[in-house]
């Protein structure tokens, strides 16, 4: 996996090269808004870690040139712009995720995974056959009745809990917006608050800590479902 780094910082530069590096990435940088574009179509990278307050040209600005010039590289927004309204300029501007500073050099690693294996299909994948759902934390969806069993035996969820672990249990290791779950666990329900979704994320949580399953709360994006350490 190759990465272009676009950070002005240079503390926070190495650092992030060095430990994506050693996790098997490869990571070029960039310090500069006005050459990040031109670097940007030389490497052709996997994704794009962006920082926001560059010199020369704004992040946002490079986001904009980018994306007018055709390259559609998933990028990961990285900045200390941490506000709900840096955030939908940035995902409006062509962003794929947004990460406020300071971050959890885990998680960045895990969202920049799965972005681009979003990015990159498998060349048969749309014609492929629907195999049967591998267990995962020994949970698996029957995919004729929607139930979700833990090893062998049916879970007790409410409909809500169940929609949402659906969600979740079919993408494992991957976010998923908070919105587009609110979408699925309460479908056509305009008087439902946003906020319905974290309760049923609670209750969900307590219900499948017993099957080594962890639902983690991404802080302003959304929730992702991983094996607990």
């Amino acid at each position: 996996m190759k990465l272009l780094l676009i950070e002005d910082n240079l503390a926070m530069r190495t650092t992030l090269q060095r430990t994506l590096e050693r996790r098997g990435m490869q990571v070029q940088t960039c310090s500069d808004g006005q050459q990040a574009l031109a670097q940007w179509q030389a490497c052709q990278p996997d994704a794009v870690l962006l920082d926001l307050s560059l010199p020369g040209r704004d992040g946002l600005q490079v986001l904009g040139d980018a994306r007018a010039a055709g390259l559609r590289t998933p990028v990961i927004i990285l900045t200390a712009r941490g506000t709900v309204g840096d955030r939908i300029i940035g995902l409006n501007t062509g962003a794929d995720d947004y990460l406020p500073k300071p971050f959890d050099l885990d998680e960045l690693e895990a969202r920049v995974r799965a972005l681009v294996r979003r990015a990159t299909p498998t060349a048969d994948a749309a014609q492929a056959p629907a195999l049967p759902q591998a267990a995962w934390c020994g949970m698996q969806i029957d995919r004729d009745s929607g139930a979700v069993y833990h090893d062998g035996q049916p879970m007790e969820l409410a409909p809500r809990e169940l929609a949402l672990l659906r969600a979740v249990l079919a993408r494992p290791g991957q976010a998923i917006a908070k919105e587009r779950l609110f979408e699925l666990v309460f479908p056509g329900e305009s008087q439902a608050l946003p906020e319905a979704i974290e309760v049923v994320a609670y209750r969900l949580r307590k219900k499948i800590a017993h099957t080594g399953a962890q639902l983690v709360t991404l802080r302003g994006l959304g929730y992702l479902l991983r094996a607990s350490p």
